[in-house]
C-alpha cells in the first residue's frame, strides 16, 4: 500500500488512507496526511501541497521547534493550529493530543495535516491514535510501522541551531511514545479513553468522517441545523475550488461564510444528505420559498432550489440528481406545482446537467443581483412536480412572467 507522497524538501509525508478496521472498512484517502515539519516547503513543494486541499495544519512541535525551524506558510486556504506535545505525552501532551483529536474528526476542518519534525514520532503517535479510535487493530498498527521512531535526520538538527540537541532527545523519546502507552495501559483504545478522554462520541465521530462508507448505504435527507453552519461553509469553498479547477465561471471560495447560511437557517430550509443515519456528510441545498432577484415578484407556487452541493469525496455517483429528486418532493408536498432554479447565463455544463433532470430554461435575468456575486446573467429554468389536474391555476404574476421568459 503506497502512503507516501513525494515532494523534493519535504520529509516523510503519508496519507493514512487505505488502512482495514477489524470490520472491514477502509479509511478514506486524501483525508488525513502526517508529515516532518511543513517548515520546509517552497517553490514546486508548495504548489504540491495546495494542490492537495488541506483545511488544517496541526503542529505537534515544542513552540523552541518552531522558533527555531519555523512554521508552514500562512495561506487563506487553511487555518494553523499550534498543539505542542511534549516528551512525555501521557503527561504533558493530553489536552493537546484530544484537541487534535477533535480537530481531525470535524467535518468542517476538510483535509487534514498533522507534523512534528521528522514525521516519525509525535507525529506517529497520533497517527497511531487515530488509527486505532478508527477500528483498525492495534497489531496492524504495530507492523505497518505507524510510529517509526525512527529518529531524526542531521540535516533536522542542523536546521534547528542551537535547539538541534534538544529536537534530537525529544525525537528520540517520542520514538519509544506507542511502546510505552501499551505497556502502561494495555492498548492505546484505553490510553485514549481515560488519558486524552476520546470517548465514544468522539471515536463515533472520526469513524464517519475518515472511514469509507458502507457499500451500498442509502442517502439519509435531513432538515440543517446550526451545527451544520460550518460544514455548509466547507462544502461551498470546496465546490467553487472545483468549478475553478474544471474553468467553470459561476462560484469563488470565501464568497459566503457563516452568516450567510444561519441567515438562510433563519428565512428559507437548508438541506443536508448524509450516508445512511449517522454517516458522512454528502451534499446540501437550500430551498427557498421566493426569490425576486432572480424571478420577480411571484405568486406561490414554486420552491427555488439554491446552492446544490456534493461533497466528491464522499458523495457516491447520482447524489446530486438524488438531491433534487428530494427537493422536488419537499416543494410539491407543501403543495406547490413548480421548483425553480438558476445558474449563470455563461454555464452552459451546468445548464445541460438540469436539462438532464427535466428542468426546462424558461428565460433569462439579464442582470441577477448575486450579493457578493455582483450583478450577472442568469438562465432560469424550472420542472413541474405536480400534475396539471393537481395544479392551483395560475394568477396575474405567474401569466406575467410566463409573457416575459
Amino acid at each position: 500500500m503506497k502512503t507516501h507522497i513525494s515532494f523534493e524538501r519535504l520529509h516523510d509525508f503519508r496519507d493514512m488512507g487505505g488502512h482495514v478496521t477489524e470490520d472491514g472498512r477502509t479509511v478514506r484517502w486524501g483525508q488525513v496526511y502526517r508529515s516532518g515539519a511543513l517548515s520546509r516547503l517552497r517553490d514546486a513543494d508548495w504548489d504540491r501541497f495546495l494542490a492537495l486541499g488541506v483545511r488544517t495544519v496541526i503542529d505537534l512541535r515544542h513552540g523552541r521547534e518552531i522558533d527555531a525551524q519555523g512554521r508552514v506558510p500562512e495561506h487563506p486556504s487553511f487555518a494553523y493550529h499550534h498543539l505542542g506535545v511534549g516528551h512525555r505525552p501521557d503527561e504533558d501532551g493530553a489536552r493537546e493530543l484530544r484537541r487534535a483529536l477533535e480537530l481531525i474528526a470535524a467535518e468542517e476542518s476538510g483535509p487534514v495535516v498533522f507534523h512534528c519534525t521528522t514525521g516519525e514520532n509525535r507525529a506517529g503517535l497520533l497517527a497511531a491514535l487515530v488509527l486505532a479510535l478508527l477500528g483498525v487493530a492495534e497489531a496492524d498498527i504495530a507492523r505497518a510501522g505507524i510510529a517509526g521512531g525512527a529518529g531524526i535526520a542531521g540535516a533536522d538538527i542542523a536546521e534547528a541551531g542551537d535547539t538541534g540537541a534538544e529536537i534530537a532527545g525529544a525525537a528520540f523519546a517520542g520514538g519509544f511514545a506507542v511502546a510505552g502507552v501499551t505497556e502502561r495501559y494495555g492498548s492505546l483504545r484505553t490510553y485514549a479513553t481515560h488519558v486524552l478522554g476520546a470517548g465514544d462520541d468522539l471515536a463515533a465521530a472520526l469513524r464517519r468522517r475518515l472511514l469509507e462508507p458502507v457499500a451500498g448505504a442509502e442517502l439519509t435527507f435531513r432538515r440543517g441545523v446550526e451545527a451544520d453552519v460550518p460544514v455548509l461553509v466547507r462544502l461551498r469553498d470546496e465546490a467553487a475550488r472545483w468549478q475553478i479547477a474544471q474553468g467553470i465561471a459561476q462560484w469563488k471560495p470565501g464568497e459566503l461564510g457563516v452568516e450567510h447560511f444561519k441567515a438562510r437557517l433563519a428565512d428559507s430550509e437548508l438541506w443536508i444528505a448524509t450516508l445512511g443515519q449517522d454517516g458522512p456528510v454528502a451534499g446540501a441545498w437550500e430551498l427557498w420559498w421566493d426569490d425576486p432577484a432572480a424571478w420577480g415578484p411571484q405568486p406561490p407556487v414554486a420552491g427555488y432550489v439554491h446552492r446544490l452541493m456534493t461533497d466528491r469525496a464522499t458523495a457516491p455517483a447520482g447524489t446530486g440528481r438524488r438531491m433534487l429528486a428530494h427537493a422536488e418532493r419537499r416543494v410539491r408536498a407543501a403543495g406547490r406545482s413548480l421548483c425553480r432554479l438558476d445558474c449563470r447565463a455563461n454555464n452552459p455544463r451546468l445548464r445541460a446537467y438540469y436539462a438532464s433532470a427535466g428542468y426546462e430554461v424558461v428565460g433569462e435575468q439579464p442582470a441577477k443581483d448575486g450579493g457578493v456575486g455582483g450583478r450577472f446573467a442568469a438562465t432560469l429554468l424550472q420542472k413541474p412536480v405536480r400534475d396539471a389536474a393537481e395544479a392551483p391555476r395560475c394568477g396575474a404574476g405567474e401569466r406575467r412572467l410566463r409573457a416575459t421568459l
